[in-house]
């Protein structure tokens, strides 16, 4: 089914190539690489399925590294795309983190994984508990130190570099730990007048246990979360309930016998990363910022116009978001953008990139309940009219915020049920919280 089976770099570089089938000509990864990164389509981005002269080209950008699958037979775009997100997953967990630098030093491991997880092109077993009593090699430590936070819902807890096959190399230097994190990714739209069209959160609560001898766990929600239309039939968001879930699935190793009454959930965790739960909700949330833009004429000069953004933070005041981007795609006959003057607190940069023809307006840091403004003078290539309003835009925000959840879900507590044998100190517990923009658009 897959032909071939390659790691490249950010550069082209093939750090992994594993040939199935014999029937992709080795140079499908320069031709991959060229394609990906001259694109000639409609998109900016070279999207996750394309072919060229009869081989389908199947791939995933994840810790800098393209994740490629070739094949020439007719095989289902998603099932590939589920075995590179699942492939990922595993190398994460055998060398405790996914970067060029951890595959490099541990190509002989992701080799070995390779031939357990494919046979003849063909997905046998991928899971993490199971690959590791046939995995022999001993990972190779990479040092984290420099590396970007990692918060989605396809990535790890974050700040976790830590191997599976870490207690049976070191013995008695393991730390017993549990890391859970509750990853959100919020997609609103608005309208002209700032009201929302649609707005959705995809949740996940990922778990990475490294504790010895895998004890049960429990994991106790909000007492008032309400899901779906078993618990809330009227689809009201107005009670008294303050936490809403249209749907979510479980993790198949959750016991669930209890959950309807007190909320908690029992489960043995499984070696590796996996989510225990993903839940997905449009309605009873708050959205973390508005915008309201404004645009006027320059009386003093026909061929100028005035650009006012107003930006509201509205997550709480001892919450902030981090790496916030507003872009503000400008018309073919704006020539030039200059930013006059800039009000509110928080460092803030300001620039007209020409070759993308976008005003983009970045913090560092935007703290809670704070409001901001950008007042910019735009030079028109002909007189000012009203249409300029709607020929700007779409704007869209790009932002993630630590510590927080929309949806406001909560784990109220995380307890080791059974201590294993022979530990001497309780288990570590970590628990975080993060929300990241998907699609944060306001129309104008």
């Amino acid at each position: 089914m897959i032909s071939q089976f390659l790691i490249l770099s950010s550069r082209g570089d093939v750090i992994v190539r594993r040939d199935f089938l014999g029937n992709v000509p080795r140079t499908s990864a320069e031709v991959f690489f060229r394609n990906c990164k001259f694109w000639q389509g409609t998109q900016d981005e070279a999207p996750p399925v394309f072919a060229v002269e009869g081989v389908s080209y199947l791939h995933m950008r994840e810790g800098g590294l393209h994740l490629v699958a070739t094949t020439r037979h007719n095989v289902s775009p998603s099932l590939v795309l589920e075995f590179l997100r699942r492939m990922c997953a595993i190398i994460r967990d055998m060398c405790g983190v996914l970067n060029e630098e951890a595959v490099r030093k541990n190509f002989l491991l992701v080799y070995e994984v390779l031939d357990e997880v494919l046979d003849y092109g063909v997905p046998q077993n991928t899971s993490t508990e199971a690959l590791k009593t046939f995995v022999l090699n001993e990972p190779v430590e990479v040092v984290a130190a420099g590396l970007p936070k990692m918060l989605g819902l396809n990535k790890g807890p974050t700040g976790v570099f830590k191997s599976v096959l870490e207690p049976q190399t070191r013995g008695a230097d393991h730390k017993d730990e549990i890391f859970v994190d509750v990853v959100e990714r919020i997609a609103s739209t608005f309208n002209s007048a700032g009201f929302i069209v649609s707005s959705q959160v995809d949740g996940s609560v990922q778990i990475k246990s490294y504790i010895s001898g895998n004890p049960p766990i429990k994991v106790k929600l909000n007492d008032d979360l309400v899901i779906g239309k078993r618990d809330n039939p009227y689809g009201s968001y107005e009670s008294g309930h303050t936490v809403f879930l249209d749907d979510c699935n479980f993790h198949e190793c959750a016991n669930l016998e209890s959950f309807d009454i007190d909320r908690t959930i029992t489960l043995v965790p499984p070696e590796g990363e996996f989510a225990l739960l993903n839940y997905r909700t449009t309605g009873g949330f708050k959205p973390p910022f508005r915008l309201h833009a404004v645009m006027e004429p320059d009386a003093a000069m026909p061929n100028k116009a005035l650009l006012e953004l107003r930006l509201w933070c509205e997550v709480p005041r001892d919450k902030s978001a981090s790496a916030l981007e507003v872009d503000v795609p400008m018309p073919r006959y704006v020539q030039r953008v200059h930013c006059d003057a800039r009000m509110g607190g928080g460092p803030d940069v300001s620039e007209f990139l020409e070759r993308t023809r976008t005003l983009t307006w970045r913090f560092k840091r935007c703290g809670g309940g704070q409001e901001f403004c950008l007042r910019a003078r735009l030079t028109l290539e002909r007189p000012y009219s009203p249409s300029l309003r709607s020929d700007i835009g779409p704007i869209n925000l790009k932002f993630t915020i630590p510590a927080f959840s929309v949806s406001r879900l909560n784990l109220k507590y995380l307890q080791i049920v059974k201590k294993a044998q022979g530990s001497k100190t309780a288990p570590m517990r970590w628990v975080r919280y993060g929300v990241s923009s998907s699609s944060y658009t306001f129309r104008t």
